[in-house]
C-alpha cells in the first residue's frame, strides 16, 4: 500500500479528489494512549452489540517457511489464559445467548462476538484478557496443529477449485507472499511449533497493532469508558513496525496453466490480472476497477459479458471480481464456464473478442449509471447490518486506510466516470501481468493426449481489438474470480 508523500492540504490543492465526506451519523472514532484505534458505530434498533478486534497482521506477513502460522495462532487464541480455561470464552458467549468466531486473511486476523448489549463488558473483558495473557499449553499446540491440517484437508485438498486457486496464486505472484495460501502449505504446517506460535503472538498481538470496532446498541461515551477500562491498561509491545513485504517485480510475460481433475464436471476459464489496491488518499483507480468488474461481469443478465456470452448461449456462466481492500497490489479476475462441447481455444477467442469490443467502445452510459446505482443500493442495504458496517471499518483500517478513506469511499465510487472506467480497462486488459488458467475434467486430458493440436493455447492472454481479428477466424465471435471468490480470501472457523 502506497502512502501519500504530500501534506494533506497540498495534496488536496493539487489533485482533483472528491471532497472528503463528513463523519457519517452514528460513527465516532478515537485512539487510546496505548495506540488502540477504536471505531464506534451506533445502532440502537435492537439491544445487540458486536465487538471486533482486528490485528494488522496476516498470512502475507509470515516468515518464509512458516506459512500458516497466522491462522494456526488464530486457533490457539481460544486455548485460554490464566483466567479462562481452554474454550471457555466461546462457551461463555454461547451461554449468554451470543456467538463468536475468528478469521484470518492475508492482511489481518480478526476476532468477534455478537451478544446482548448489556453483556458487552463481559466480552470486552475476555477479549482484552487474551490480547495480553494467552496461554498455549504443552498439550494444546500439537492437537490444534492437527486440527488445522485436517481443516486444510477438508477445505483445500478435497476441493479441486481450492487447489486450482492455490496454483494460480503461486503462478500469479513471483515474489509477493500473496502467492502463498493463507492456511499454509501442508509440509510447512506440519513443522509449526509452540515456539513459533508464541513468537508470533508476542511479536504482533499488541494494542498499537490492532483496531477495536464496537457496533450496535452502545453510545460513544460508554464505548470509550469500557475501552479505557479493559484495553487501556494493556501496554504496547514497542513501536508498531512498518509492514514491509517483498514486492512484485515487473511482470512482462502472460502465463498459462491447466489443471485436470476427475472431480471437475465442466471446464472453467479464469484469467487474473495484477491490479492496484485502495491506497490512503488515493482510491480513484480502485473505484474505477470496482465499477469495471460490475460492468463486465456483475450480472448474468445485464453485464457486458453476460449479454455477449451467457445470454447468447456461448457460456453457461461468466463473472468478474475485484476487491481493492488489500495492503499491496491485488488481482482483478474474469471467469467463464463455456457452453457444452466448446473447445478451450474457441472459449478464449469469444472472451477476448468481447473484451476487445468493450475496449473499443467503452462503457455504455446507461449501463454505467445502472451499475453505480446498484453499488449505491448495496451499500445502503449494508448499513442495515451493524456487523457489516463493523466489517467495513475494520477491514479498511486493518489494511492501512484511514477513517476518512473509509468514509469517502461511497462518494468516490459515485464520482467514477465513463472515462475513468475506460482508462482503467485499457491499462488492465492490455497488461502482460496475467495468468490464464483452465480447470478441466480428467477426460479432457485424455482427449488432449490423442490430439495434441487441439490443446495448443494462444501465446497471449491479451484481448485482440475487434478490428484486428483475423479474417480466417471465420464466424468466431471474437479472476480467476477475485482472490476471495473461488476460495475465500479469509480462513474462517
Amino acid at each position: 500500500m502506497h502512502h501519500p508523500v504530500l501534506p494533506t492540504a497540498l495534496a488536496l490543492c493539487l489533485t482533483a479528489f472528491p471532497a472528503f465526506a463528513e463523519m457519517p451519523e452514528g460513527i465516532s472514532h478515537f485512539t487510546l494512549p496505548n495506540g488502540l484505534e477504536t471505531v464506534v458505530i451506533e445502532d440502537h434498533r435492537a439491544p445487540v452489540v458486536v465487538q471486533m478486534v482486528w490485528y494488522k497482521i496476516g498470512a502475507a506477513d509470515e516468515t518464509p517457511g512458516k506459512s500458516g502460522i497466522a491462522h494456526y495462532l488464530e486457533h490457539l487464541m481460544f486455548k485460554g489464559t490464566d483466567k479462562l480455561e481452554p474454550g471457555e470464552l466461546s462457551k461463555t458467549v454461547t451461554a449468554n445467548g451470543g456467538m463468536d468466531n475468528a478469521f484470518t486473511s492475508y492482511d489481518y486476523t480478526a476476532y468477534f462476538q455478537r451478544i446482548a448489549s448489556d453483556r458487552l463488558p463481559l466480552v470486552m473483558e475476555m477479549e482484552s484478557d487474551r490480547m495480553q495473557n494467552l496461554k498455549i499449553g504443552e498439550d494444546d499446540w500439537q492437537a490444534e496443529r492437527q486440527v488445522v491440517l485436517e481443516e486444510r484437508a477438508q477445505r483445500v485438498d478435497s476441493d479441486p477449485r481450492a487447489l486450482f486457486s492455490e496454483e494460480r496464486d503461486a503462478v500469479q505472484f513471483y515474489n509477493h507472499p500473496y502467492g502463498r495460501p493463507i492456511i499454509g502449505w501442508r509440509q510447512e504446517m506440519e513443522g509449526l511449533t509452540r515456539e513459533d506460535a508464541i513468537n508470533w503472538y508476542d511479536s504482533h498481538y499488541s494494542p498499537n497493532e490492532a483496531v477495536l470496532i464496537l457496533a450496535g446498541d452502545v453510545t460513544p461515551e460508554k464505548a470509550r469508558e469500557l475501552a479505557e477500562k479493559y484495553y487501556g491498561p494493556i501496554p504496547a509491545k514497542g513501536q508498531a513496525e512498518p509492514r514491509v513485504r517483498p514486492q512484485e517485480p515487473a511482470q512482462k510475460s502472460p502465463r498459462r496453466m491447466e489443471m485436470h481433475d476427475a472431480r471437475v464436471a465442466q471446464p472453467t476459464l479464469i484469467r487474473s490480472y495484477l491490479a492496484t489496491e485502495r491506497n490512503p488518499g488515493d482510491q480513484q483507480r480502485a473505484a474505477a476497477l470496482t465499477v469495471l468488474s460490475e460492468l463486465l461481469g456483475g450480472s448474468m443478465q445485464t453485464s457486458v459479458l453476460g449479454r455477449e456470452l451467457a445470454l447468447t448461449g456461448k457460456a453457461i456462466w461468466v463473472g468478474a471480481g475485484y476487491d481493492g481492500l488489500a495492503v499491496d497490489p491485488t488481482t482483478f479476475s474474469i471467469s467463464m464456464v463455456p457452453a457444452q462441447d466448446m473447445s478451450t481455444e474457441q472459449a478464449e477467442q469469444l472472451l477476448d473478442q468481447s473484451l476487445a469490443k468493450f475496449l473499443e467502445t467503452g462503457p455504455d452510459e446507461d449501463d454505467l449509471e445502472r451499475v453505480k446505482t446498484r453499488i449505491r443500493a448495496a451499500r445502503i442495504y449494508a448499513r442495515d447490518s451493524a456487523h457489516g458496517r463493523a466489517y467495513d471499518y475494520g477491514q479498511g483500517l486493518a489494511t492501512g486506510l484511514t477513517i476518512e478513506d473509509v468514509n469517502d469511499w461511497p462518494n468516490i465510487l459515485a464520482s467514477v466516470t465513463a472515462q475513468d472506467v475506460r482508462a482503467a480497462a485499457q491499462d488492465l486488459l492490455t497488461s502482460d501481468a496475467t495468468v490464464t488458467g483452465w480447470l478441466l475434467p480428467e477426460e479432457t486430458q485424455q482427449q488432449a493426449k490423442s490430439s495434441p493440436a487441439q490443446n495448443r493455447a494462444a501465446k497471449s492472454a491479451r484481448p485482440v481489438p475487434a478490428s484486428r481479428t483475423p479474417a480466417s477466424d471465420g464466424d468466431r465471435p471474437p479472476l480467476r474470480p477475485a482472490r476471495n471468490a473461488t476460495t475465500a480470501d479469509e480462513v474462517q472457523e
